[in-house]
C-alpha cells in the first residue's frame, strides 16, 4: 500500500519525487500548474493554446458529465442542465444567493433558506462540493495526461475572505476529486509569489493585490517580512466581477431595444454576447452583433460609463481595506493585478490612479494565481528551503454530529496556534445534556476516524429543539495541545476538556488515514449526503406533525390528510435510503406546506391582535 510521509515538525510532505500541483479554482475559469526547472508551468489544452478550463459542468443525463469548453454550447441549448459560477455557491445557504438566483439558468432549491444550497438537475440533486469536484477532477486529468504520471497532492487557492465553511467545502471538493489538499492558500498570497514577492527572506514590503475575476472581487493588503505573508486587511464583494459587468451590458441592451427574453436559452445567448463585447472593447473602440433580429452595438465610451459604478465600488473597497490596515496609498509599494477582468483598460487606469503608481500586469492575469499556487506547492514539497513553513496540525479535528457525521472544526494543515468556534443546537425538545465527542481524521463518518475524547455539557435549560445556542470552541496551541470548550450561550453553562490530538499516531498510521480518506472519498461523500438528507427529512417529518397539532383549529381534513400523506412518503424514502428520493419528497412536502405556514402566521397574528386597537 502506498504511504504518505509527513514531516511533523514542519508540516510539509516529505519529498518522494511525487509532484504537488497548484490549482486556481475560479468562478469563471480554473487552471492547474506545476513547477518545472524552478519555474511555474500552467498546463495548456491539447492544442497548447489556453490554460483556462471554463468552470462549466453539463449533465447530458444522470450518468455522465461534461466539464470545460465542451460544456459551453449547452449554456444556450440546455441551460437547466449546465452549471456555471458554482464557486459563488460554495458554503452558501439559499438566503445568501436569493438575489442572484435570477441570473442562473439552472434550478436552485429553495426548501430551506438557512441550509446549504443544492442544485437540481433532472431528478438528481448536487451540492456545490460535488459540482466543484467535477472541475477539479478535470484539472487533475489534464495535468496527468500532460505529464504521463499520477497526481495525488495539490494546493488550492481561495479568496482571502472565504470563511471556514467555504474553505472546508473547497477541501472536501478536492478530496472528492481524488486529491490530498495539502494547503488552502489565499489567492493574493499566491499572486504575490508568482511575481517573486516574498521569495527573498530579507524582503520587507507592503503590497496590495487587486483581484477582479469572473464572479468575485477582493482587494488584499499584505505585509511580507522574512518570507512570511501577513494579511493586514481584506475587502471586496463575493458578487462583483466579470459576470456582473456582463449583466450590466445585458441590462443596457434589454432596456435600449426592449428585448423580451422569454427563455433561459435566450438569456444565456445574450449573456454570452455581452461577454464577447467586454473582451472586444478591451482592445477596440466598437462592438456590434446581431441578436434575434436586433442590431446590438456598444462603444468603448458607453461601456466605460456603464461599468464606472462597478469599478467605483472596487475603488471604495480599496479605500476601506487601507483604512482597516491603518495605511494610506503612500504606504503601498507594489500593486498586483489579478483576474481576467483587469484586462479592461478602464479598470487598470482607475486602480493606477487611486494608488498613484503603475500597477503590475506583466504576467497573464488569468494565470498568475495558479502559478503562485504551484510555487507554494513547491515550497511544501521542500524544494525551497529558505522560506518559512509554520507548524501545522497534520490531521483534521472535529466533533460528532447527528448521523455519526464528522463536523470538522480545525482542518488539517491549519497553522498553529489557532482557535475556531462553531455554533450548534439541540435536536430534541427539552434536551438537558449534550454529549460532545472529539475526533481526529479525514473521513466523513466518525466511525472511520480516531476518537480523542468525550465529555458531557450538562444542565442545559430545557427548551424546544433548535432554540439553544451551543458554541463549541477548539483552541490548539503551538505544542499541539487542544482545549475544547462547550458553552450554552443563553444560559452561560460551560464545560471544557484538554486533549493531546497527536498522541499515539505515528507517521505511517497518519499516512494510512490520509490515503484512506482519498480512496474512500466518493463513498464517504455519498454516505454523508445521505445522512444529511435523512437528518433533514426526519426534522421535516417531525415539524409536519407539530404543525398539524398546532393548527388543527383551522386546517381542514383534506389538508391534514395531504400533509400526513406527504410526510409518510418522506418517512418511507428515509427508510429506503435514497438521497435523491428523500430530496424530491422533501421538496414536495415543503411546496405544499409553505402556503399553509404563511396562512398559519396570519391566523395567529389575527388571534393575537383580536380586540386590540392600533393607534
Amino acid at each position: 500500500m502506498a504511504k504518505i510521509a509527513i514531516d511533523l515538525k514542519s508540516g510539509s510532505i516529505k519529498n518522494e519525487d511525487q509532484l504537488i500541483i497548484g490549482i486556481d479554482l475560479g468562478t469563471t475559469n480554473s487552471l492547474v500548474a506545476y513547477i518545472s526547472d524552478g519555474q511555474p508551468v500552467v498546463v495548456k489544452d491539447h492544442d497548447g493554446k489556453s490554460g483556462l478550463v471554463p468552470s462549466l459542468i453539463y449533465f447530458p443525463d444522470n450518468d455522465s458529465v461534461i466539464v470545460g469548453n465542451e460544456a459551453r454550447p449547452h449554456l444556450i441549448n440546455d441551460p437547466g442542465r449546465t452549471i456555471f459560477s458554482v464557486k459563488r455557491l460554495m458554503g452558501k445557504s439559499y438566503a445568501d444567493i436569493v438575489d442572484y438566483e435570477h441570473q442562473l439558468g439552472y434550478q436552485i432549491l429553495t426548501d430551506d433558506k438557512d441550509r446549504l444550497v443544492k442544485v437540481r438537475v433532472g431528478d438528481r440533486f448536487y451540492s456545490p462540493i460535488e459540482l466543484s469536484a467535477h472541475i477539479l477532477r478535470k484539472l487533475k486529468t489534464r495535468v496527468e495526461l500532460a505529464l504521463s504520471q499520477t497526481v495525488e497532492k495539490a494546493v488550492i487557492t481561495v479568496p482571502a475572505y472565504f470563511n471556514d465553511a467555504q474553505r472546508q467545502a473547497t477541501r472536501d471538493a478536492g478530496k472528492l476529486a481524488g486529491l490530498d489538499v495539502l494547503r488552502i492558500v489565499n489567492e493574493p498570497t499566491a499572486a504575490s509569489l508568482a511575481y517573486g514577492l516574498g521569495l527573498a527572506p530579507e524582503e520587507k514590503k507592503t503590497i496590495a493585490v487587486y483581484d477582479l475575476g469572473g464572479g468575485t472581487f477582493d482587494i488584499s493588503v499584505l505585509r511580507i517580512e522574512d518570507g512570511v505573508f501577513e494579511v493586514l486587511s481584506t475587502n471586496g464583494d463575493t458578487f462583483l466581477g466579470g459576470d456582473d459587468i456582463d449583466q450590466v451590458i445585458v441590462t443596457y441592451w434589454i432596456e435600449k431595444h426592449r428585448l423580451d427574453l422569454a427563455t433561459p436559452s435566450a438569456r444565456q445567448a445574450l449573456r454570452l454576447a455581452a461577454e464577447e463585447a467586454k473582451k472586444v472593447l478591451s482592445g477596440e473602440d466598437q462592438f456590434t452583433v446581431e441578436f434575434e433580429g436586433f442590431h446590438l452595438d456598444l462603444s468603448r465610451t458607453a461601456f466605460e460609463l456603464l461599468i464606472q459604478p462597478l469599478v467605483e465600488r472596487t475603488i471604495q473597497s480599496c479605500q476601506a481595506a487601507l483604512t482597516d490596515a491603518r495605511l494610506t496609498t503612500a504606504d503601498i509599494q507594489e500593486v498586483i493585478m489579478v483576474g481576467g477582468s483587469t484586462r479592461i483598460p478602464f479598470v487598470k487606469s482607475s486602480v493606477s490612479t487611486f494608488f498613484g503608481k503603475p500597477v503590475h500586469d506583466e504576467l497573464n492575469p488569468d494565470e498568475v494565481v495558479a502559478a503562485g499556487a504551484a510555487i507554494q506547492a513547491d515550497i511544501l514539497a521542500g524544494n525551497r528551503k529558505d522560506l518559512l513553513l509554520l507548524d501545522i496540525t497534520p490531521l483534521s479535528l472535529g466533533i460528532e454530529t447527528v448521523g455519526d457525521l464528522m463536523d470538522v472544526i480545525i482542518p488539517r494543515n491549519t497553522k498553529v496556534p489557532c482557535g475556531y468556534a462553531r455554533q450548534y443546537t439541540t435536536s430534541i425538545d427539552g434536551q438537558k445534556n449534550l454529549k460532545i465527542a472529539v475526533y481526529q481524521g479525514e473521513r466523513d463518518l466518525v466511525t472511520n476516524n480516531r476518537k480523542l475524547a468525550e465529555f458531557i455539557l450538562s444542565d442545559i435549560p430545557p427548551m424546544p429543539a433548535g432554540i439553544p445556542k451551543l458554541e463549541i470552541r477548539f483552541q490548539l496551541n503551538a505544542d499541539g495541545i487542544l482545549q475544547v470548550l462547550a458553552k450554552e450561550l443563553r444560559s452561560g453553562t460551560t464545560q471544557s476538556i484538554m486533549v493531546k490530538p497527536q498522541y499515539g499516531i505515528d507517521e505511517e498510521e497518519m499516512g494510512r488515514m490520509l490515503l484512506d480518506s482519498i480512496q474512500n472519498a466518493k463513498e464517504d461523500m455519498q454516505l454523508k449526503a445521505l445522512r444529511e438528507a435523512q437528518n433533514e427529512g426526519r426534522m421535516m417529518v417531525q415539524s409536519a406533525g407539530k404543525f398539524i397539532q398546532q393548527n388543527l383549529g383551522w386546517l381542514d381534513e383534506r389538508q391534514v390528510q395531504e400533509i400526513q400523506r406527504l410526510a409518510g412518503l418522506l418517512g418511507q424514502s428515509i427508510d429506503e435510503e435514497s438521497k435523491d428520493e428523500i430530496q424530491k419528497r422533501l421538496e414536495s412536502l415543503n411546496a405544499y406546506t409553505t402556503p399553509l405556514a404563511h396562512k398559519a402566521l396570519e391566523v395567529h397574528v389575527a388571534g393575537a391582535m383580536k380586540g386590540q386597537t392600533i393607534r
